[in-house]
């Protein structure tokens, strides 16, 4: 695997440890995980020029069982319709607009059910990770 994309890895993979998202336990008798995903994109600059590798790692949460791993859930989207409103307010006021990358975005929240997901393939080869999963 191209070295700049394992980067871009290792630091998503810091950042949520950093922030606490999981710890990492024995899978306890009975219980499921859920898998991930790794989503890649490359950012550019205005110019055309790579900026830089963003990677992401997802929780599978479409492979939950709704009643056994979760229950209803609510998350807030803006839609395309309101993102639409506020521009066309700024273009007619002329409010300055800025463009904003955000490097790491977490949720606020705490999980009311147990979740344990499956780590990351590319990380169980440094030990730790053997035989655990990451409990959200």
């Amino acid at each position: 695997m191209n070295p700049l994309w394992v980067s871009a890895m290792k630091a998503e993979m810091e950042a949520l440890q950093h922030n606490r998202t999981w710890d990492l336990v024995t899978l306890p008798k009975g219980e499921c995980t859920i898998g991930y995903k790794w989503v890649f994109s490359v950012k550019y600059l205005v110019d055309g020029s790579v900026d830089r590798y963003k990677v992401r790692l997802f929780a599978k949460g479409f492979t939950q069982i709704l009643g056994k791993i979760f229950g209803a859930k609510f998350a807030l989207v803006a839609k395309l319709n309101t993102i639409r409103l506020l521009v066309s307010l700024v273009v007619s006021h002329s409010w300055p607009l800025h463009q904003l990358d955000v490097n790491n975005t977490f949720l606020n929240g705490d999980l009311s059910e147990t979740i344990n997901m499956d780590p990351p393939l590319d990380f169980w080869a440094q030990g730790e990770y053997s035989g655990n999963v990451y409990c959200l």
